[in-house]
């Protein structure tokens, strides 16, 4: 089922940068704010985006501080999109402390960052019904010049920016599907398994992998353990990422996935790459393996 697309950014929108997971690099955070202003954006700072947890220092400040931040700068009218800061681990501990209700009665609004963030675009997604966007992090060191602009595109003239590519991309499989977008990062999919709310892809799905400094017998571990538990079962196509830092995973790849003989292509480039590609979660989308390229079927932002 399609979900609802949030409205686009224009001149003079407000949004709100949080840190949902791991702690935030203020000078990162600066040059990523005075990036999201120079498009025009009036820029608001959780309240929390520069904790510390003070006993576990892998954390951006206490598990309810991270999600009252998150809940508070979606409920407020004013504010049109929430971008993670960045991501490290964390989310998985807050997912819960979300006030959904009080979410989804705010309405729909840009949701955006990727990695850790992989499990709020899961939770927020289906509680909400919404599309949000696997996209870089605003305090990370990959905002760099070409996804800062494929980013801006997103935001502020999503119909420029519905076929994706990487520079890189290549055919895995063969052929074209047709579904809605799912998926992030492959630990953290993993990692949700079992959990509440938790489920495979639904039919016809157009399955988004990437990973980061992962080795292969880790990435062979994680894809084996989805294929034992059906993850797969209802997947339509599947469309790779970056692996940084993982080595070459693409034997791994074939072997688990390519006896699925569903259209496949690899290096898209999203995910934890330089120039990375701001790709829309929970939207329809064709996926063309010989060419290539996913195509959204509408922008994603309305």
């Amino acid at each position: 089922m399609t979900r609802a697309r949030p409205r686009r950014l224009g001149p003079g929108s407000t949004v709100a940068v949080v840190a949902p997971a791991g702690p935030v690099d203020p000078e990162q955070l600066e040059r990523g704010v005075a990036v999201l202003e120079s498009w025009g954006l009036r820029v608001e700072l959780g309240k929390h985006v520069l904790d510390r947890h003070p006993t576990l220092p892998y954390l951006a400040g206490r598990d309810a501080d991270r999600a009252a931040d998150l809940v508070r700068a979606w409920c407020d009218p004013d504010i049109e999109a929430v971008f993670c800061a960045r991501g490290g681990y964390g989310c998985q501990r807050m997912v819960d402390l979300l006030d959904l209700d009080a979410m989804a009665a705010a309405g729909p609004k840009v949701f955006a960052g990727s990695s850790d963030v992989t499990i709020l675009h899961d939770e927020l997604g289906a509680a909400l019904n919404l599309s949000t966007l696997f996209s870089p992090m605003i305090a990370g060191h990959l905002f760099d010049a070409g996804a800062q602009e494929h980013f801006r595109s997103t935001l502020l003239s999503p119909e420029s920016v519905v076929e994706l590519i990487g520079p890189r991309t290549a055919t895995a499989g063969h052929g074209i599907a047709s579904g809605i977008t799912v998926g992030g990062t492959l630990s953290l999919i993993v990692g949700m398994l079992g959990a509440p709310g938790s489920a495979p892809p639904p039919d016809g799905s157009i399955l988004l992998l990437e990973d980061v400094t992962e080795k292969p017998y880790r990435v062979d571990r994680m894809l084996t353990q989805l294929l034992r538990a059906g993850w797969f079962t209802g997947v339509s196509g599947i469309a790779l990422g970056s692996w940084a830092g993982c080595g070459d995973v693409r034997p791994v790849v074939a072997d688990l996935l390519g006896s699925l003989g569903v259209p496949m292509v690899w290096e898209l480039g999203f995910g934890h790459c330089p120039g990375q590609l701001t790709v829309p979660l929970g939207a329809e989308a064709v996926l063309d393996a010989d060419n290539g390229t996913l195509t959204m079927v509408e922008p994603a932002l309305v």
